[in-house]
């Protein structure tokens, strides 16, 4: 087989380490790889090369993604569709592995059932909102990121009495917030899942202050709601090719609120990209070099239309409607569980 690979959507950690994978098992079994550049739009342009396995000699702790990325979407694009199917016919692609979120494997599920071509996805997301997989590529090591960001928030916070607000990402669930607000101390955290209630927050501040504890971190993410706020905040009206408005400034809104309705000094640390950033943590690099492999054995079966999922400690695979039917959202254990120690 002439195997392609494509990343798409936002890059994470561990995303090399899956392309390498696809790679070593591909050439074990004496297959090839074309490697489409810049996601969805390497094969709409037809951007790409073979990629050998010298090309991924190394990259197993490089964070990013050695193909590039990009959030296209090719059944929005003028004769994107048509463009794709003359790249993959030139290309002679006989399956095609797409690396991404629910976005890029979305557009993934839809060429099979039109029976394009076939494809095989694999979970890649910091947010872990993809409903079939306990675990996506990246969210392990976004979350230690998180968590190490709020260990050198309490130094500070403590210092100098203030409260410090995190902004983290998570468009529509809140695992990064939640988990990470857990592992670091976090004392507040505001998620999509659940709406959040500012005056019950700030008397609860309050309340650690008269206990002797003058200051206060708060964990949210940048999709949490808060009660009297409509919508997310949103850096500006446009939409992605995905129709996504671009979220952010929530953690100003509600340091300045904390600071207006309490006067506790109140400031704001956004981790933004840094989250996607750096070397991958060892879980995440088993984690995609175990859907990589399995990813190419599902094509030489003669699979399509499924993403490989981490369940219940095991590599499974699922057809694409039941891993991305909806948004995998925290669930109540974990926010009660977190109820207690704020």
């Amino acid at each position: 087989m002439n195997i392609g690979v494509l990343t798409g959507g936002g890059d994470s950690p561990a995303i090399n380490g899956a392309i390498r994978s696809v790679v070593r098992r591909a050439h074990h079994g004496g297959h090839t790889v074309f490697g489409f550049e810049q996601g969805w739009r390497g094969v709409v342009e037809d951007l790409g090369r073979p990629i050998g396995e010298k090309d991924v000699s190394g990259i197993l702790p490089r964070g990013g993604t050695m193909l590039g990325t990009s959030r296209t979407n090719p059944l929005k694009m003028e004769k994107g569709l048509e463009k794709l199917k003359a790249t993959l016919k030139h290309r002679r692609i006989d399956g095609l592995i797409t690396i991404g979120g629910d976005d890029t494997n979305g557009v993934a599920r839809q060429l099979c059932e039109m029976a394009i071509v076939r494809c095989v996805g694999i979970p890649q997301t910091i947010d872990n909102d993809i409903p079939g997989t306990e675990f996506s590529i990246g969210y392990d090591s976004a979350l230690n990121i998180v968590t190490e960001a709020l260990d050198r928030l309490h130094t500070t916070a403590t210092s100098h009495h203030r409260v410090l607000v995190c902004e983290v990402m998570g468009r529509d669930a809140g695992w990064l917030a939640l988990l990470g607000g857990l592992a670091g101390g976090a004392d507040e955290i505001l998620i999509p899942e659940v709406p959040s209630n500012l005056d019950e927050i700030c008397q609860r501040l309050r309340q650690r202050t008269e206990r002797g504890k003058p200051f206060s971190i708060v964990a949210v993410a940048e999709g949490a709601k808060v009660e009297g706020l409509e919508t997310p905040i949103s850096q500006d009206s446009s939409v992605d090719a995905f129709g996504h408005v671009k979220y952010g400034g929530i953690g100003t809104y509600v340091a300045s609120e904390i600071e207006r309705r309490t006067g506790f000094e109140s400031r704001t640390t956004v981790l933004g990209h840094l989250q996607r950033g750096g070397v991958p943590s060892a879980f995440d690099r088993v984690l995609a070099t175990m859907f990589g492999v399995r990813a190419v054995e599902l094509l030489e079966s003669g699979a399509s239309g499924v993403m490989v999922v981490w369940q219940a400690s095991e590599i499974r695979a699922v057809p694409f409607q039941e891993a991305l039917y909806k948004t995998r959202l925290c669930p109540d254990q974990f926010i009660k569980l977190a109820e207690l120690f704020r």
